[in-house]
């Protein structure tokens, strides 16, 4: 694909008349997503997100959700997220279908960017974090009446899943691999409905929440944050795993393992706490942190994980995951450990 000659073209759709001088493709290497900074002759610059895989009507309604979402946020969140442009009131998404080529774009205005956390995080910014995410949680689940519905859930995309496996088993492996995700795509729909899941609140979650996504103030407060290649109305529980790791004792990495352990590390608890202070968590959704990396690894990394990732990385994630991460699921994590440490009445 031209991707530049289709970022023209959907530009072309939104404003004619300003004219682009020079787009620079800055998309992170891991990724098979692609983004842009767009200069114009006027040298107002704007960025661009092109994407090509999943359905172009769930592309559409995420970004729509998430300008409501973004429009709606109170302070201290009032200016978080980065906006979409706007074309007739509505969120400008441009489709371009040509052969088999199908791909489309969004431009949003550039985040601006502070203080990043260092890539290994001390006890007082691991405090400070959870703090913040228990309000920014706080005042998303506040607007969960005010946003668009959702059309994706984790019961229909494990299904999805399980569908994919079922037509062509080859595509995940040998048969005994792919009756190994069938087997943990149904242990995870029963967990689901063992914890009464379904009862938790659905809020807006963004999943990645690496530190190469969100920005600070000097003050550790959260200011800036993008990238919603994993955004969805769900369980705020989804948003867990990746805290886990932005604590991490290990910090972050520029080659990285998607491995349960860090949902077990003491400086996790001491996240946990402080969210917890700030806003409660219940004992069956503490336990439900497991599904929800049962559910990651599922469908983040075997379910859209050539599309999500790097040919490089996508094979060496999707290895790990027979090998180590789904092999761990039920024998590494404890609940009870985190429950104890919250006070939580089981």
């Amino acid at each position: 694909m031209d991707f530049s000659a289709i970022i023209k073209k959907a530009w072309e759709g939104y404003d004619v008349s300003k004219v682009i001088s020079k787009i620079e493709d800055i998309s992170a290497q891991v990724s098979t997503n692609h983004v842009y900074r767009i200069t114009f002759e006027d040298e107002d610059i704007i960025i661009a997100k092109l994407s090509n895989f999943g359905k172009f009507e769930h592309f559409r309604e995420d970004h729509r959700i998430i300008q409501t979402l973004s429009n709606n946020l109170l302070y201290p969140f009032e200016n978080l997220l980065a906006k979409s442009l706007l074309k007739n009131n509505r969120v400008y998404t441009y489709r371009y279908r040509q052969g088999k080529t199908d791909a489309w774009v969004v431009f949003y205005n550039p985040s601006r960017v502070m203080e990043r956390f260092p890539r290994r995080l001390e006890e007082h910014h691991i405090r400070k974090f959870g703090q913040q995410i228990g309000r920014f949680h706080k005042a998303c689940s506040r607007l969960k009446n005010v946003i668009p519905k959702s059309s994706k859930t984790l019961r229909t995309d494990i299904q999805t899943l399980m569908t994919q496996i079922s037509r062509n088993e080859k595509q995940f492996g040998s048969r005994l691999q792919a009756d190994y995700l069938k087997y943990h795509c149904e242990l995870f729909l029963k967990n689901r409905l063992k914890l009464n899941a379904g009862s938790f609140e659905s809020i807006p979650v963004f999943i990645d929440w690496n530190i190469g996504n969100f920005s600070i103030t000097k003050d550790y407060e959260l200011y800036s944050r993008w990238d919603y290649d994993w955004f969805r109305i769900s369980s705020r529980m989804m948003d867990f795993y990746f805290f886990s790791r932005v604590v991490s004792d290990v910090g972050d990495r520029t080659v990285f393992s998607y491995v349960i352990d860090t949902l077990n590390e003491d400086r996790f608890i001491i996240f946990l706490q402080e969210y917890h202070q700030v806003n409660p968590l219940s004992a069956n959704e503490v336990r439900f942190l497991k599904e929800a990396y049962r559910f990651f690894i599922l469908n983040y990394v075997m379910k859209d994980g050539n599309y999500f990732f790097s040919e490089q990385y996508a094979k060496k994630l999707q290895s790990e995951a027979f090998d180590i991460y789904l092999p761990s699921v039920d024998r590494d994590f404890d609940a009870d450990k985190l429950i104890d440490s919250l006070k939580i009445s089981k």
